[in-house]
């Protein structure tokens, strides 16, 4: 197996150049009624379509359950351990204010300058084209650095740098389970201690998930983990001793715990989740995969779209 990954990464180095225009994204979405044009969008499509299938994929999967690891997989958390150092050569500075420590500024900087090369080297030679509009979404993945906050915006963007690598070939079908358990994960980790290193406040003033202020994707795949689970109910979330026990195993409890016992809450941040869940438990972790975040503006009024993901509509 080895040598047969071997050489499809050898053909596909000496692959010819990629014929495609590839372009800068740039902001289509800047009123409540450019919305229509989002979900009318060829970016929409192809946006919602890779979350679901990823949904599919790693329904009723543990995160530690065995799944094929390919070279290009290995490479993306490799660059995201590069993230995940340059904090820790980072240190946040002494300031007067307690949120928004303006060190994640010079944090960002460098990402801003070694985006693309760091997308380069994901890919391979014959893409390298594509890599500057690809990194546009690694860039907006990891929060602003005017306002030094994150949300689900800019959690977005980088399963928008996802899928632009699935749609130039760089990640393929059978790299489903490893994208979500493998690299979307260590993004999470990467993602918590930027929060906490840099005291990072949420994009937007309660979130638009209600659960999380900064994340959902991991609740959508997570709960499509759990559906069908023998034992574990939405109810059970609240149990702490439930969450200690199985979050290893389910993105959505790995997500609790860090919002329980880790994150520190900004003020005017969500409510106490468990008082939000005992007031509407859902009936099933179905229920959970109708959230419907991806179609609230304070979300996509920052999504940008290029070739890749293009703001024109979908052709019949």
């Amino acid at each position: 197996m080895a040598e047969s990954e071997q050489r499809a990464g050898a053909s596909e180095e000496m692959a010819p150049p990629i014929q495609q225009n590839f372009m800068i994204p740039k902001k289509e979405i800047n009123i409540v009624s450019d919305m229509g044009k989002w979900k009318r969008s060829q970016a929409y499509a192809d946006y919602m379509g890779f979350i679901l299938t990823l949904n599919e994929g790693v329904r009723g999967k543990k995160l530690t359950c065995d799944y094929k690891v390919s070279e290009p997989i290995e490479k993306l958390v490799a660059l995201l351990n590069t993230l995940d150092r340059w904090i820790d050569e980072t240190p946040p500075v002494d300031q007067p204010s307690r949120f928004g420590n303006k060190a994640f500024r010079t944090w960002y900087a460098k990402l801003d300058q070694e985006a693309e090369n760091l997308v380069a080297a994901v890919i391979p030679k014959h893409l390298a084209s594509a890599a500057p509009e690809v990194a546009v979404y690694l860039k907006e993945a990891v929060g602003n650095s005017t306002r030094i906050d994150y949300g689900t915006g800019h959690e977005a963007a980088f399963a928008a740098f996802l899928c632009c690598l699935c749609k130039i070939g760089v990640l393929r079908v059978d790299d489903q389970m490893a994208i979500v358990f493998k690299v979307f994960n260590r993004y999470l980790e990467v993602m918590r201690k930027l929060q906490k290193t840099y005291r990072m406040e949420p994009a937007g003033s309660q979130g638009v998930w209600g659960l999380d202020d900064f994340q959902f994707l991991p609740f959508i795949w997570g709960s499509s983990q759990l559906i069908d689970h023998p034992n574990l109910e939405p109810r059970h979330f609240v149990d702490e001793k439930v969450v200690n026990e199985n979050h290893k195993d389910f993105m959505f409890l790995e997500c609790i715990l860090f919002i329980t016992e880790v994150r520190f809450v900004p003020q005017g941040s969500a409510p106490d989740i468990r008082q939000f869940w005992l007031l509407s438990p859902p009936s099933s972790w179905c229920w959970l995969r109708r959230f419907r975040c991806l179609e609230k503006f304070p979300v996509i009024q920052h999504f940008k779209f290029g070739s890749l993901l293009p703001i024109q509509p979908v052709t019949s």
